[in-house]
Formats: C-alpha cells, sequence, structure tokens
C-alpha cells in the first residue's frame, strides 16, 4: 500500500466516525484540512506549504486539460 493510499483510507475512516458521533462530513473534512495544515507548519516553511497548497487549489478540476500532459 502507498502512502497516498494509506492517506485516502485514514480520511474515509476519520469521516466515519465523525459521521457516527453526528459530524457533518463537510465540516469533518474541514477540519481535517485545518488540521493537516497545522501539522504541516511545524515541519515545513510557510512559502513552501502556501506553494503546495496553491498548486493543489489550482489543479482540483479533473476535467481540464493541462498542455504538458498532451502527447
Amino acid at each position: 500500500m502507498g502512502v497516498h493510499e494509506w492517506a485516502r483510507g485514514e480520511v474515509e475512516s476519520s469521516l466515519q466516525r465523525a459521521q457516527e458521533q453526528g459530524i457533518e462530513p463537510l465540516l469533518a473534512l474541514r477540519a481535517l484540512l485545518s488540521a493537516v495544515v497545522a501539522g504541516n507548519q511545524r515541519l515545513r516553511q510557510s512559502a513552501d506549504l502556501a506553494a503546495e497548497l496553491q498548486f493543489l487549489a489550482d489543479n482540483l478540476d479533473d476535467q481540464r486539460d493541462y498542455s504538458f500532459m498532451r502527447p
């Protein structure tokens, strides 16, 4: 199992536990995101973290065609 598969499993488990406690999925995901960002801030430079978050935000559209992906 790769690290990304592990992380997806952890998120799904966390969402299931949140639902069992009556916490809405969107609220749980926002709280998890905040916790992950806070954890990253302890280990990384703010500019590095901001650049990665910006890259992820810029690439949210799964349907977008990127020129570097064309043959």
